[in-house]
């Protein structure tokens, strides 16, 4: 996605609970089998009890108390989740803007499995580019990965979860003035593969209810159907070119170069060790060979579709890019979607 005019992330923020499961703890009860351990790429993953929607309010308040915006300024709420938010038939989005005070803000919410936090921001970026009523958005995801309902440590392949949420204010600069903020959004570009829908269907019938195939959902199971089917090369090899189409198009998006000595960092997603050498290191180092590939997941795990949002608030940090210099944030959902996000630090 192109932007005709500057995006601004006035501040962005993760918000993670203090508990923590530490591999060695979950190998200790159980939940992780202690020849799994050394294969998941994780030291910890964050433990929360809280609902996820109050996950995305904690975050929220960080990412409004640090960029210190007007909250009549806040024309939109977008909020976007991986996984189950607490109610049946409700509006997460709506409660995150209830709390957090933006009684003015269009709230609504945006589902694209773990590449959600990256979806809301292009719809909140194509929103503010486009109507010159809101000046700024409010993006959040939230998602909590109890044990009730998921198998944080083995409930997939290929990642485990964690518990945390993300926020993300956006603005138009030319609204800004000399306001501080931490750096520009200079695209975000998304491939899609509507056919690997069929990875977290596999073989099973649709259902009348949530859960009735099984009372924990299980990404194995229609993972499993899929792969008796069509065997595991299909998915890597278009998972490899997706994620340099959505690479590429960023770039171009963004007036940029593969090989632009600016471009210091990339933050893939926080998936395991086997998938990331297998799809993202790979690509990524081919095309962006002058970039430090940062793994981001070690204590977090899989955020949901936190992982794009929380990636740029490791690259708002401070501590990873200098001014002027530019991260890319690359993301993944399934169904399947690809993103990249290009952000410079000012």
């Amino acid at each position: 996605m192109r932007f005709y005019e500057r995006l601004s992330v006035v501040a962005a923020e993760t918000w993670l609970p203090a508990t923590v499961e530490t591999v060695t703890e979950a190998v200790a009860r159980g939940a992780l089998p202690e020849a799994e351990s050394e294969r998941v790429g994780v030291e910890s993953l964050p433990v929360a009890t809280e609902a996820p929607p109050e996950l995305a309010v904690h975050a929220g308040r960080l990412a409004l108390s640090r960029g210190a915006r007007p909250a009549a300024s806040i024309g939109l709420v977008v909020h976007s989740w991986l996984h189950y938010q607490g109610h049946d038939m409700w509006s997460p989005a709506h409660f995150v803007a209830a709390q957090l005070g933006l009684d003015r803000a269009e709230a609504f919410g945006v589902f694209q499995m773990s590449n959600g936090g990256a979806a809301a921001i292009q719809v909140a970026a194509a929103r503010l580019l486009a109507d010159p009523s809101p000046v700024r958005a409010l993006v959040t995801t939230g998602d909590r990965f109890g044990d009730e309902g998921f198998d944080r440590w083995r409930g997939d392949y290929g990642l485990c979860y964690g518990d945390g949420g993300t926020a993300v204010l956006l603005e138009r600069t030319d609204d800004a003035g000399d306001l501080a903020r931490d750096g520009d959004l200079l695209a975000v570009g998304m491939a899609t593969a509507p056919r690997l829908e069929v990875v977290h269907r596999g073989g099973d019938p649709f259902q009348p209810a949530a859960r009735t195939l099984s009372p924990r959902v299980d990404f194995r199971r229609p993972i499993r159907g899929y792969l008796e089917r069509c065997g595991d090369a299909e998915l890597a090899t278009i998972s490899r070119a997706k994620v340099a189409e959505a690479v590429r198009v960023a770039l171009a998006d963004a007036g940029l170069d593969e090989r632009d000595d600016r471009i210091t960092l990339v933050i893939p997603p926080r998936m395991n060790p086997r998938v990331l050498d297998e799809v993202y290191r790979p690509v990524l180092a081919a095309m962006l060979p002058q970039a430090t590939l940062v793994d981001g997941g070690t204590r977090t795990g899989h955020l949901g579709a936190g992982d794009v949002p929380a990636g740029i608030a490791d690259l708002c940090s401070g501590a990873m890019l200098a001014p002027g210099e530019i991260g890319a944030v690359v993301g993944v959902g399934g169904g399947f979607s690809w993103s990249c996000a290009v952000f410079r630090s000012v």
